[in-house]
């Protein structure tokens, strides 16, 4: 593993992401990602995308495809571990996807984020970026009020928003 030193180190910001699951990562892909034309192709190698099967109108599974399944247990050893991290994008994403569709596919959803993440990290030679906990609260800022005002409402609370002017 010595050669992939580099790509190792970029791998282990990942949270989640330790030096064996990177290791496990690396081996699997070649840490070359010129051989996967976009992060679409890198995951759908993996088997962490949706299958789309549909004949004459019906929906039939969407369960994930076969993939690589060296790499996925890896992936879902990593998923967990960035579920549990606090304070991060991928616990968001995690705990935002579990309330609707329930944990398994919450789960699958932040592995297909983290190899996302692994082939734009690989491509370009960049370490990690987090986004942040509150990620999707900044990203729409009106959705998460009203999100708030009907939590409370519910709670038999009457709700009046004057805003601050700092944030403002």
């Amino acid at each position: 593993m010595l050669p992939f030193r580099p790509a190792l180190d970029l791998l282990d910001t990942i949270p989640g992401v330790n030096r064996a699951v990177a290791e496990v990562i690396v081996a699997e892909t070649g840490g070359d990602m010129t051989r996967f034309p976009s992060d679409k192709h890198l995951a759908s190698w993996a088997g962490l995308c949706p299958g789309h099967h549909e004949s004459a109108g019906r929906v039939r599974s969407s369960r994930v495809r076969p993939g690589n399944p060296y790499l996925k247990g890896a992936l879902g050893m990593a998923a967990f571990g960035a579920a549990r991290t606090k304070d991060s994008f991928l616990q968001a994403r995690y705990k935002r996807l579990t309330a609707r569709r329930g944990p398994i596919r919450a789960l699958v959803a932040v592995e297909h984020s983290i190899t996302t993440a692994i082939w734009h990290m690989l491509h370009d030679n960049v370490p990690y970026h987090e986004l942040g906990g509150d990620y999707f609260t900044r990203r729409d800022r009106e959705r998460a009020t009203r999100r708030a005002i009907n939590q409370l409402n519910q709670l038999g609370f009457t709700v009046t928003l004057n805003p601050r002017e700092d944030t403002a």
